[in-house]
């Protein structure tokens, strides 16, 4: 039963905005003042709120999080990875919130060698997270970056394996991992830009100077454009890769020359996609050439690197679009996705060797993942799909065997593969595309009207949601619920058309797949509204912020992780963070139509005196992706508008950012708080 509580109260402080002869007024905007006192009471204000609301499904929070924890392997291990001489791993221990990385010298009969134990490291932190390291070539130095505040902001630390002991240089204001030369004290990094967070130059450190002397290598001056370095698999080359969301560039070196100059690929022409590897002894290229929308693989000498000299080596398709591939010293290994389903394809030379990996359900996830050695003839992959926990599997490219490495643990008696039904059905789309809805629910289930249904979604940036495993999704399950993500445009589900159909002008089609997803569902009686729920986070936040300013009748619950809900004021503030290399996917406000385009549906801007379903919208304070802000000022708005009585809950955590809790039993905590808040609604705990 809903508690009758005073809602928290926040102050109006009008500010005009004009820009195309367009006045909006924001009641809410002050609410950017992080280090304002008024802000933070606001913050804590609805933390209470929340708190004293679900008071009731306090209970149902600690029996979920018990569930979720009692599923987990608590001293799990990693499949060793064999790169550079030693097997490296990461194991848990039990009751540790945090990984212990390891590695074990030639065989894994050695004694283990304790690189980093990020338990000891986090002790005295709310938040930490160890982003990546990496070992000098001669396996003596590791750098390793580290994040405290959860701004994405990482601080690189070296660290002699051999003493033990940490150089007293460190470099702040990092995306994180490094690229070791093969001199094994020079090494390159990405500086990030410490107010707008844009990953716009590359640095090059040596061990015996001072982080000050560091000379800047790179510049990206375009501010729609971000830069990152890495090394190809050979280890013989460093690459600088520029990127925007239609345009690459890269610059390579050899590895073993770390002071010359790094030299042009491909000089960037708008609208050239390309991704370079080292591979077959010559480049391999992942490339839209020749609009190749799909994708095509091309290949080069290592001396003739234009485009005018690439080679077609794997055709373009328009029914198949290639993810990615890896690269080994004598075969690729390529991720193709077909009618939204995964390939795995692999390829020689001389195409000699040519054939597919296939798998068998009707909907699944596969991965190409811990293949760090270039001299194999193995590939790894990672399996699972909505029923089938995750397998790390070994495939022998030449006799084709697989050798299950390790099938992941669902601890205790309740959880039978067998006792999960998952299927995928097609929802018609208003403009007479086929939107395609992965399911899974317990066999037990009743499908009808009265089944309570989660459906998530994200629809941007072409990421493609995974149909994947999940121990802790089975305590939805187990309770009756219908899980479906709905494979809406935005993502690359169907190939980069399918993208391309919900970006820039065409971004409505992104929200109203998901509309015409709901309403497959409830006119084929999966569900009705009384029992329909929807979740997503980041940009599927502003996924749920338009639909249910759309077509919030079609909803019992929504919940709004981290939500871009703001587009307009924020896509017209070049100095928050990731704003200007956003234009390229959203549009660019300074522009009329764009302008106008983007304001028809901008959450925020579109709220009205209207009836809005059960809301839970969840921040962090420190979140560098979407301002926390953002769903405060929303959620301050909808308070003043809406015409309900239903619930509009605010949580911000005030020690993480966009990703949430760092520790692994945290983030179960935060999984039973979401799941509370959709079964609490069924059970009228709320």
């Amino acid at each position: 039963m809903k508690k009758i509580l005073p809602q928290p109260t926040v102050a109006k402080k009008p500010k005009q905005m004009e820009i195309h002869g367009d006045l909006r007024v924001d009641d809410y905007y002050w609410l950017n003042e992080k280090e304002n006192p008024e802000v933070i009471q606001y913050l804590n204000d609805e933390n209470t709120y929340f708190n004293e609301i679900s008071e009731g499904t306090t209970p149902l929070q600690e029996e979920l999080f018990q569930e979720m924890k009692s599923r987990l392997k608590e001293d799990d291990a990693s499949v060793p990875v064999k790169k550079n001489g030693y097997f490296y791993y990461s194991r848990y221990e039990k009751g540790g919130q945090y990984p212990i990385h390891c590695r074990k010298k030639d065989t894994l009969e050695n004694e283990e060698e304790i690189v980093f134990n990020v338990n000891e490291m986090a002790k005295d932190f709310s938040y930490y997270s160890l982003s990546s390291y990496q070992f000098s070539p001669n396996n003596r130095f590791v750098a390793y970056s580290v994040d405290t505040v959860s701004r994405r902001k990482y601080t690189i630390h070296i660290k002699d394996i051999e003493t033990g002991e940490l150089f007293l240089e460190k470099i702040e204001n990092t995306s994180g991992p490094v690229v070791w030369a093969n001199d094994n004290k020079t090494f390159f990094y990405t500086h990030k830009d410490p107010d707008d967070l844009r990953e716009s130059k590359i640095r090059k450190h040596t061990l015996d100077s001072s982080a000050k002397e560091d000379i800047e290598i790179y510049y990206e001056a375009d501010d729609i454009y971000n830069c990152y370095v890495s090394k190809s698999k050979s280890g013989k080359y460093i690459f600088i890769n520029s990127y925007s969301t239609l345009t690459t560039e890269n610059q390579y070196l050899n590895a073993d020359t770390p002071h010359d100059d790094f030299t042009v690929f491909q000089k960037r022409t708008k609208g050239l996609e390309y991704h370079v590897k080292h591979s077959l002894g010559q480049f391999v290229i992942l490339t839209n050439k020749d609009k190749a929308s799909n994708y095509k693989i091309m290949t080069c000498s290592e001396d003739s690197t234009s485009k005018e000299n690439w080679q077609t080596f794997i055709d373009h398709n328009k029914d198949t679009f290639i993810d990615d591939f890896i690269g080994a010293k004598n075969f690729i290994a390529i991720e193709e996705r077909s009618n939204g389903l995964k390939k795995i394809r692999i390829v020689d030379l001389n195409k000699s060797t040519d054939f597919y990996i296939n798998f068998d359900e009707e909907t699944y996830d596969v991965s190409l993942s811990g293949n760090a050695s270039f001299e194999t003839e193995t590939i790894r992959y990672n399996y699972n799909s909505f029923t089938t926990p995750n397998s790390v599997i070994d495939f022998d490219i030449k006799t084709k065997a697989k050798t299950i490495k390790k099938e992941q643990e669902v601890l205790g008696d309740k959880f039978k593969k067998e006792n999960y039904i998952s299927k995928r059905v097609w929802a018609k789309a208003r403009d007479g595309k086929k939107v395609a809805i992965s399911m899974v629910y317990h066999k037990d289930t009743v499908i009808s009207k009265d089944t309570p249904f989660l459906l998530y979604a994200y629809g941007s940036y072409g990421l493609t949601i995974p149909d994947y495993f999940s121990s802790v999704r089975l305590s939805l399950l187990d309770r009756g619920f219908v899980y479906a993500t709905t494979h809406i445009r935005g993502s690359q589900y169907l190939g980069k058309e399918w993208y391309e159909d919900g970006k820039f002008f065409k971004k409505m089609n992104t929200f109203t797949d998901f509309i015409d997803s709901a309403k497959y569902l409830i006119e084929n009686q999966y569900t009705s509204p009384e029992h329909l729920y929807a979740q997503g986070g980041s940009a599927g936040g502003l996924l749920m912020g338009a639909i249910v300013n759309l077509n919030s009748e079609l909803f019992n619950g929504v919940h709004a992780a981290v939500p871009f809900v703001d587009v307009m004021t924020t896509m017209l503030d070049e100095t928050l963070p990731l704003t200007t290399g956003e234009y390229e996917e959203w549009g660019n406000p300074n522009e009329k139509e764009a302008y106008e385009y983007m304001l028809s549906y901008s959450p925020y801007d579109n709220v009205t005196k209207k009836d809005y379903p059960n809301l839970l919208v969840t921040t962090g304070l420190h979140d560098s992706q979407v301002q926390y802000f953002e769903p405060a000022k929303w959620v301050a708005k909808l308070r003043d508008f809406k015409t309900d009585n239903n619930l509009l809950l605010l949580q911000t955590d005030m020690e993480v950012g966009h990703g949430g809790a760092s520790g692994r039993f945290d983030g179960l905590k935060d999984k039973a708080r979401d799941y509370s808040f959709f079964i609490g609604l069924e059970l009228d705990l709320l």
